[in-house]
């Protein structure tokens, strides 16, 4: 009976080892998820766009579009979740349009046209690069740029605007760390040993000197509310919390007036 017994546990042990492997392996395949076919244009909205290329200072070439929105006083630079590539967030550009925001989307390295492999390093590199191409080459402003992630964009922008000057930061859907996201979904295993990437949206958040506004979802099946209202509390003031209904990823378009009521009032709060 011993020996039955020490050879189950031997069994658990091997089992669980072997999957913490596997885990710890899998994670870039598991955190990016990327797509390199461009399936949609902004054109076929009708929406007027520049497609653009930024170097990054490691040398590796991205790709994005540019969208303007007539005179348009401010420009959101939109770091996009972990999925696809910006052909899939045409609802966001044609929402930033109508509202009056030109917007810079770009794909991170390993996405869509851009070159590369993704990493945590790269996609940070990725932002840094999108953000000196609107200063350098269209000319905007720091006070003229909001700096907009959804996800594990959010995470993203919460760095670039701990590093860079920026009239607003807005986060969407936004989870507090890599390794917290990793013990919802992985409780059994020590995450925090580990985990390869960090992402750590909430202490870049309580580094933020610029207005705040978070937005999450109540009903969010990815990333719970209680890491959105986490992250909320890391924000120094000016801060918003904004409550959405709808899924992780399409809590924006299910609660569309109040989604479209708190940019605006953000808009004039700026303004």
């Amino acid at each position: 009976m011993g020996l039955s017994i020490l050879y189950l546990l031997g069994v658990c042990v091997a089992a669980y080892l072997g999957w913490a492997i596997v885990l710890f392996l899998m994670q870039p395949r598991l955190l990016y998820r990327p797509v390199k076919d461009i399936a949609y244009t902004p054109a076929q909205l009708d929406i007027e766009f520049e497609e653009v290329f930024i170097e990054t200072v490691d040398g590796v070439r991205l790709h994005g579009w540019y969208v303007p929105a007539g005179e348009s006083e401010f420009t959101v630079l939109f770091c996009h979740g972990n999925g696809g590539n910006i052909s899939h967030r045409l609802d966001s550009l044609s929402f930033f349009q109508q509202i009056g925001l030109s917007c810079l989307v770009f794909d991170y390295r390993g996405y869509g046209k851009s070159g590369g492999k993704p990493s945590e390093k790269g996609t940070y590199l990725d932002a840094q690069a999108a953000y000196e191409w609107l200063r350098e080459t269209r000319k905007t402003p720091p006070d003229r740029i909001i700096i907009f992630g959804r996800s594990l964009g959010g995470s993203i922008a919460a760095h670039l605007a701990d590093h860079a000057a920026c009239c607003a930061l807005v986060l969407e859907s936004a989870f507090t760390s890599y390794t917290d996201m990793g013990r919802r979904f992985y409780p059994y295993m020590p995450v925090r040993w580990f985990a390869r990437f960090r992402y750590s949206t909430a202490r870049h958040v309580a580094n933020v000197t610029c207005p705040v506004m978070v937005i999450h979802s109540r009903t969010d099946e990815i990333v719970p509310y209680e890491f959105g209202i986490d992250v909320f509390n890391a924000a120094n003031e000016p801060r918003r919390f904004v409550e959405i209904s709808g899924g992780h990823n399409d809590g924006f378009l299910v609660s569309g007036e109040i989604y479209r009521a708190a940019w605006a009032e953000l808009i004039e709060s700026l303004s």
